[in-house]
């Protein structure tokens, strides 16, 4: 209902309007409020008519009297209307709902009430209550912040992760590639993107690496090939890529993710061990099979955060606490409780291995750590036995803003490929003493 003009007496029928309204003098003195003011501020008109408006609703009760007053003001200065910021005022809850005060929010607007020569003679208070919509609006800010929450938190670990990471459509057109591919092929994102990707592969590669990602995309299964990939500095190296699908509730591809792993070195010493000596071919042929194999094993892509096949774990704090592994790093140690727990509490047998100093050392000194055919003793879960194994592993420190604040471990198993290489060094020993 909009104010109009009235004569002093037709203040008294304030009470009928069916809104929140409350109609003061220009002294703040109380003439009148409607039923519905009086009911949810829990007053009796015959209590307040009369009395300051501050006298009734004390102001050092609330922290927003100050932007009532300068809004009066306003009115009975101007002679026009003001609509306020606004404001919380809390109200009285019943007693047989507790009693105590009740958060409120409100959205006023005051009016002037003008006799015939355009002076102020009353304020009438109009007030909405908007404390619905003030806690829907807060709820949305706190879900869209959760939601860039996660938004960084997933680009943090996956551009973390030492593997050259990518993603593709259902089609299978490229549309990221996270900055460890940029950097290895010196090249920027929109030059990668859709199918720009294959102009860094070898142009020997190029045609068999296209036609292998099509079969693959066009009948939605896992993708794994080897190809030479341009370096920033012009040569060529070896990688191992793979890739998988992500499927909707239908069972439809939705998007493709995966990596591409340098193994460049694993393969110059297969052909080096093979070269050695052409009469033990089939056993070197044998030995590269059992590298391809470790090499599956540890070449890993981080699909959707938990699908890498390598071992993977994200430690923060100088105590070095989990706080993301993947599921192979939870076979390496079975039974175990790591998430949450520090490395000296969830696997203590890491740091009684020496493992713990390095990781202190990453972190304190923000240098990687790549270790080659480290010996660590693993149980294994199908036997149950306490076995030496070989692993290929890179520690690196984890930055936020610039700064330390953990260590990521990111390792693959070559203890087939150490087996089968010292038997074949012993053989060629052999022959040659022989």
């Amino acid at each position: 209902m909009a104010p109009s003009h009235s004569a002093p007496g037709t203040f008294y029928t304030l009470w009928q309007l069916p809104e929140y309204y409350l109609l003061l003098a220009p002294d703040l003195t109380i003439l009148d409020a409607t039923d519905r003011f009086l009911a949810v501020t829990m007053k009796e008109r015959e209590a307040i008519v009369g009395r300051g408006v501050f006298d009734v609703f004390p102001r050092d009760e609330q922290n927003a009297w100050k932007v009532f007053v300068d809004s009066v003001d306003h009115v009975r200065d101007t002679g026009t209307s003001h609509e306020m910021t606004r404001i919380r005022y809390d109200l009285p809850r019943p007693a047989e709902q507790g009693g105590g005060l009740e958060e409120r929010y409100w959205e006023t607007t005051n009016y002037p009430q003008l006799d015939a020569q355009g002076n102020v003679q009353a304020i009438l208070i109009k007030t909405r209550d908007v404390t619905a919509q003030h806690f829907a609006e807060k709820n949305a800010q706190t879900m869209e912040h959760n939601l860039r929450e996660i938004q960084e938190r997933s680009d943090f670990i996956i551009e973390s992760l030492p593997v050259m990471a990518w993603t593709t459509r259902a089609d299978g057109s490229a549309d990221y590639f996270n900055q460890r591919w940029l950097t290895f092929t010196g090249r920027e994102l929109a030059q990668e993107l859709e199918s720009g990707w294959l102009e860094s592969v070898h142009p020997d590669d190029r045609a068999a690496t296209g036609a292998a990602w099509q079969r693959a995309y066009e009948s939605g299964e896992s993708y794994q090939t080897e190809y030479r990939l341009r370096c920033a500095d012009g040569d060529y190296r070896w990688v191992l890529a793979r890739g998988i699908p992500r499927r909707d509730a239908q069972g439809r591809v939705t998007m493709w993710v995966g990596c591409s792993a340098d193994i460049h070195d694993q393969k110059a010493l297969v052909a080096e061990l093979l070269q050695a000596n052409e009469e033990q071919a089939a056993l070197s042929d044998q030995a590269y099979q059992a590298h391809q194999l470790a090499v599956s094993q540890r070449e890993s892509f981080y699909a959707l955060f938990m699908q890498a096949p390598a071992f993977i774990g994200m430690l923060r704090g100088p105590e070095h606490r989990y706080e993301f592994v993947n599921p192979p790093y939870y076979e390496l140690f079975p039974g175990r409780e790591l998430l949450g727990r520090t490395i000296a509490e969830a696997v203590p047998e890491v740091v009684e291995q020496g493992f713990g100093a390095l990781f202190d050392q990453v972190y304190q000194t923000g240098e990687p750590w790549v270790g080659n055919e480290v010996l660590f003793q693993v149980q294994r879960r199908d036997t149950g036995l306490v076995e030496d194994a070989y692993f290929n592993a890179t520690l690196q420190a984890l930055r936020e803003n610039g700064a330390i604040v953990g260590v990521s471990s990111f390792a693959f198993e070559v203890t087939e490929l150490v087996r089968a290489r010292q038997k074949l060094e012993q053989l060629l020993n052999d022959t040659t003493t022989s």
